[in-house]
């Protein structure tokens, strides 16, 4: 780590419009950068925050453009913790795992798909933690895997 970051905080919020993730997700990498995560580790990291972006815009926003999606991230203990917070209702039921070569040869729909590559890249998951402003989802990722 070049800057002592221990418990430093980032927070941004992005419009609820598709490509906005994008800048969610240089903000990610900039601070995981600046923290010493490895290049593979900010991959994991930019992919799971645009992922948790673009769910909280269509599922939780349900595409309203005048709603807003926050994303917080703390590092603490080596684990940068990642909060992507929508204003939806949460979600029922987690989707089943997707068949990945049914959704490339466009058998079926790529629902449920960025659940999963969170669930796959992310440390640690929760769903559906619901605060008074909406729906919050938590992810944490490690500095050392």
């Amino acid at each position: 780590m070049t800057t002592n970051l221990e418990n430093k905080t980032v927070e941004v919020t992005i419009a609820s419009e598709l490509g906005y993730e994008l800048i969610a997700r240089a903000c990610a990498a900039s601070f995981a950068r600046m923290i010493g995560f490895s290049a593979e580790r900010i991959e994991d990291i930019k992919t799971v925050v645009a992922e948790a972006s673009i769910n909280a815009m269509q599922h939780g926003n349900k595409g309203r453009r005048d709603a807003r999606v926050n994303i917080s991230m703390v590092f603490k203990s080596d684990i940068l913790h990642i909060a992507v917070l929508d204003s939806g209702e949460g979600i029922d039921e987690l989707p089943p795992k997707p068949d990945i070569g049914r959704i490339i040869e466009n058998l079926d729909p790529p629902i449920g798909f960025g659940t999963f590559i969170i669930r796959q890249l992310a440390d640690k998951v929760e769903f559906n933690e619901m605060l008074d402003g909406g729906h919050l989802v938590k992810m944490a990722i490690q500095l050392k895997r």
